[in-house]
């Protein structure tokens, strides 16, 4: 699993969203790693991590994170995922909840997919394996992922075209077929946060309210800002979570 480690201090793992990479964190690191030691991977297929062999599961990412923690001879970390990367982040905790010392979900869910959904992931899955990636998955998704293409837009664009096509695939089918996630979070007794864009385009901020109550959770809506807000409002980002790490 390849990832970045930057900083000093508590450490975070972050995960990134669906269909990127860890880079989607570049333009909050250099905030982010005031306060802790940053550990951005590059989930499974993305960036420069090989897709391997294994059926789609999100199960299966999550034992990548853990097996990624045990190679950095660390035991509890604090632990946030964006959209896709909060998925992997409730399946690591249902695996090895012992690891995480504290949760940051950002644009993100709990519930499994409906049939609607779920539909629609396995025809992505199967466009992206015929046709590639580029140019139509980032014009299907960029209005939904940014509400200004102005701020971000180009970024999200050359990240989402970078992905390989069986990647794309093969996380689609693995959201698909993952596990409704609430009894998961009500059992656990961390302290979490969430960030959520007040205009995303495919999660409304019910979905975080629920969250934040799930988890007993502080809930920070980010005025102006869709589905990506560490790339689309990187500093009003920064300003919802630096306060929560500092704490930490």
């Amino acid at each position: 699993m390849h990832y970045t480690d930057t900083g000093s201090g508590t450490p975070l793992i972050l995960l990134h969203g669906f269909p990127l990479d860890s880079r989607m964190w570049d333009g909050a690191r250099t905030g982010l790693v005031d306060h802790v030691r940053l550990i951005t991977p590059d989930q499974r297929g993305f960036g420069r991590t090989p897709l391997g062999d294994d059926a789609p599961s999100l199960e299966t990412v999550a034992r990548d994170v853990v097996g990624l923690l045990d190679e950095l001879g660390l035991e509890r970390v604090l632990l946030g995922g964006c959209s896709m990367g909060g998925y992997v982040a409730m399946a690591l905790l249902r695996a090895a909840p012992e690891r995480v010392s504290g949760l940051l979900l950002i644009d993100t869910k709990a519930v499994a997919d409906t049939d609607e959904a779920r539909a629609n992931r396995h025809a992505v899955a199967e466009r992206a394996e015929r046709d590639g990636v580029a140019p139509w998955l980032a014009d299907a998704m960029l209005p939904v992922l940014v509400t200004d293409p102005a701020r971000g837009g180009a970024a999200v664009r050359e990240l989402m075209e970078a992905q390989d096509g069986a990647s794309v695939a093969w996380a689609s089918r693995a959201m698909a077929a993952r596990l409704d996630s609430r009894e998961t979070l009500r059992a656990l007794e961390l302290d979490a946060l969430v960030v959520h864009g007040e205009l995303d385009g495919l999660m409304p901020v019910a979905l975080a309210e629920e969250l934040a109550e799930l988890t007993a959770g502080e809930l920070r809506v980010l005025p102006g800002t869709g589905h990506l807000p560490p790339m689309e409002t990187p500093d009003a980002f920064l300003a919802a979570v630096t306060p929560w790490l500092a704490a930490r």
